[in-house]
């Protein structure tokens, strides 16, 4: 049974938590397209589901990963000024490579009115990354 791009998304949301709140892991079946969520985050029992005892075969079942390793943190962000913002790329490249980037990248963004142009361009290479992620992981998608 296939899983729908929506749940991958949410789950890839889910499992990409800010990591200072606790533990937020998501996985989905390959088979059956079922998504297991896990926390240990307190008060959070929505998304505490009971593991199945087979988890970790990764023949059934894979943990959505993490937006480093679909390339989705700074390399978009670059990306993204290099399209939108050329005359502030180097002000953003320089800012990355320093504490408190997205806040300087958000308040530029409000700046030069571009929140929206950025939320729509993140938001279309989300999609193709976690699509391009499940064709490699053999995830039938819906939607």
């Amino acid at each position: 049974m296939p899983a729908s791009i929506e749940d991958i998304t949410q789950a890839f949301e889910f499992a990409n938590t800010d990591g200072n709140l606790g533990q937020f892991c998501a996985f989905v079946c390959k088979q059956t397209g079922t998504i297991h969520y896990q926390t240990d985050f307190p008060d959070s029992d929505e998304f505490h589901d009971e593991l199945p005892d087979d988890i970790h075969d990764e023949e059934k079942y894979v943990a959505l990963p993490k937006k480093r390793e679909l390339g989705l943190g700074k390399p978009l962000v670059l990306d993204f000024a290099r399209e939108f913002l050329p005359d502030d790329f180097d002000t953003v490249r320089d800012a990355f490579s320093r504490r408190g980037a997205y806040l300087k990248f958000r308040t530029l963004l409000t700046r030069r009115d571009a929140i929206d142009r950025w939320h729509d361009f993140e938001a279309r290479a989300k999609e193709r990354a976690l699509r391009d992620w499940c064709a490699l992981h053999e995830i039938e998608i819906v939607g």
